[in-house]
């Protein structure tokens, strides 16, 4: 399996980022990590040997980058404005570093799925319905699509356009919606120990409301919030939905 480390000082950041590739060919997954881990997390946790098949067989190049979570949302010391600003240079690193390098690695015409679990299901649920036209769908694994969650009461106007929940019942604007819609949205939740269900079916039903389209599979209750629940996840939308 072929496998690639890229990194540069990112602008949008201002620091030096990583990016891992496995594979050859195949549509783009894009992997962001759970919460404060860094872009060999999915490695570690044996998910790219997971999907090592699916690599192998040209059916998708797997991209993992670096989380940012312990320099915004998770970091008890930075004032909650200053956790804002950053989450937002995140989204600009991704949409306007990462997704132009993985374009340059496969082909303009190659399509970009994003993919998390826990708190990075609600980064690659946002960044998916904030540019649609950049990122063709989501896979997105033990969520919940409500940034609030993670804000510990503080809002303003950045938290309410990152956080899907709470700007995507107010989205009217037919260019991101009719783009959105193409999108392959597969939304996937245990119910088993940590796992919250309910954030899925909500958010399934906002999105059914808008009449976008989407998968939403809820499964058992010995399937808990961690690794092992991941790694049976994602490669079966692989093999089952692609």
């Amino acid at each position: 399996m072929q496998k690639e480390i890229f990194g540069w000082h990112s602008p949008a950041l201002n620091k030096h980022m990583e990016i891992v590739s496995y594979g050859h060919f195949g549509f783009a997954l894009l992997l962001l990590p759970t919460a404060a881990a860094d872009y060999l997390e999915y490695e570690r946790f044996l998910m790219i040997d997971m999907l090592k098949p699916y690599i192998e067989a040209g059916k998708v190049k797997v991209f993992s980058i670096n989380s940012i979570n312990s320099e915004s949302w998770l970091n008890s010391k930075m004032w909650p404005r200053h956790k804002a600003m950053r989450h937002v240079q995140f989204n600009e690193y991704v949409y306007e570093e990462v997704i132009p390098h993985i374009k340059r690695m496969t082909s303009d015409e190659t399509p970009i799925i994003l993919s998390g679990a826990s708190f990075g299901a609600l980064h690659s649920m946002n960044l998916f319905l904030k540019r649609p036209d950049l990122i063709n769908g989501v896979i997105a694994m033990s969520g919940v699509y409500d940034l609030h969650e993670y804000t510990k009461g503080y809002t303003d106007e950045d938290v309410y356009f990152n956080s899907p929940m709470s700007y995507l019942p107010d989205l009217s604007d037919e260019w991101y919606l009719s783009r959105i819609r193409k999108g392959k949205i597969h939304i996937l939740t245990g119910q088993g120990d940590y796992e919250a269900p309910e954030a899925s079916r909500a958010f399934s039903a906002l999105l059914s409301h808008k009449n976008i389209p989407h998968d939403l599979d809820v499964w058992g209750y010995d399937m808990k919030h961690d690794w092992p629940t991941w790694r049976k996840m994602l490669p079966y939308v692989i093999d089952t939905k692609f």
